[in-house]
């Protein structure tokens, strides 16, 4: 199955199309379990969601062996000192007892530039030596844009790396990054196949933030209501034909959503006539969350 399961909303209150607010653990208990059944093997999470870690570790069918990621804490400093490497050790083993595993799958550096500044290198020494101890099967950074790209996969030897694939963020794509990661053998993880939600507003509902792309909104939509398209099929459909994506994270507030969801990619239909490049944004303020004002 290359569809993975985020699990931010298990801890935050997450997504710009999100009315529900947190999951409930005892909806998490039954995602989980319809996730397994269905063949979803990673789960996603990160120190930085709230209390999606432990959430995880008590709602956790037993014996069933999810693959889980994690990432390090946020340290956003201009230089990363020995101090901060001790941290994000610590940090990690109180993720595994969170997250009630003795090692999990993978690990990123959540903060891609808290390798890049000066030090850098400490935490990725750390990240190794858990590598080398069994605590970890793979390790990598989670990015946002090429140029982190360009200026990582050189320096470090990344197992795994998390980016942003979507309909209006076509980065990746466009620019050759998944073909140059899978030519080094990086397994990819792509988030923001929905860009939290946004993709599946009807262009009606947009916040004022995203005026400036709402003719695109509608025209996207024309399209999709053409050829009988859903918003969400459509999303799911464009990530999953970019064979070099590993898997693709979605996050879901309930059941209901991941049952529409595996639905969708069980009934995929032929897309080669959605003219899908016509629709890539890159001004960043959009396809960038951080950067969203939306208060």
């Amino acid at each position: 199955m290359k569809i993975g399961l985020g699990t931010v909303q298990f801890g935050l209150d997450y997504g710009v199309s999100n009315p529900q607010g947190i999951t409930p653990a005892t909806e998490v208990k039954d995602i989980l379990n319809l996730a397994w059944k269905s063949g979803i093997t990673i789960l996603d999470t990160a120190v930085s969601y709230g209390m999606s870690e432990e959430v995880i570790g008590q709602s956790m069918p037993e014996g069933v062996p999810f693959k889980i990621v994690t990432k390090t804490p946020l340290f956003k400093k201009d230089r990363i000192d020995k101090a901060d490497a001790t941290r994000l050790k610590e940090t990690f083993l109180q993720s595994l007892e969170r997250v009630k595993q003795t090692t999990i799958y993978g690990l990123l550096v959540h903060y891609a530039n808290d390798l890049l500044v000066p030090g850098g290198p400490y935490l990725w020494q750390t990240m190794e030596d858990l590598k080398a101890a069994g605590l970890v099967k793979k390790i990598g950074v989670s990015v946002y844009s090429p140029n982190e790209i360009e200026e990582l996969a050189g320096k470090y030897g990344l197992d795994l790396i998390q980016l942003p694939v979507n309909v209006f963020d076509q980065r990746m794509i466009q620019g050759g990054y998944l073909r140059y990661l899978k030519d080094l053998g990086i397994e990819i993880h792509s988030r923001s196949v929905f860009l939290q939600g946004l993709l599946l507003m009807s262009p009606g509902k947009l916040p004022a933030h995203f005026n400036s792309i709402r003719p695109i909104m509608i025209k996207y939509n024309e399209t999709l209501q053409k050829y009988g398209i859903s918003p969400l099929t459509a999303a799911l459909a464009f990530s999953y034909k970019q064979q070099e994506i590993d898997h693709i994270l979605v996050g879901v507030n309930d059941r209901d959503q991941l049952r529409k969801i595996l639905n969708a990619i069980s009934n995929f239909c032929d897309l080669d006539h959605i003219d899908f490049p016509e629709y890539a944004i890159i001004d960043e303020s959009i396809i960038n969350p951080s950067l969203w004002r939306l208060s």
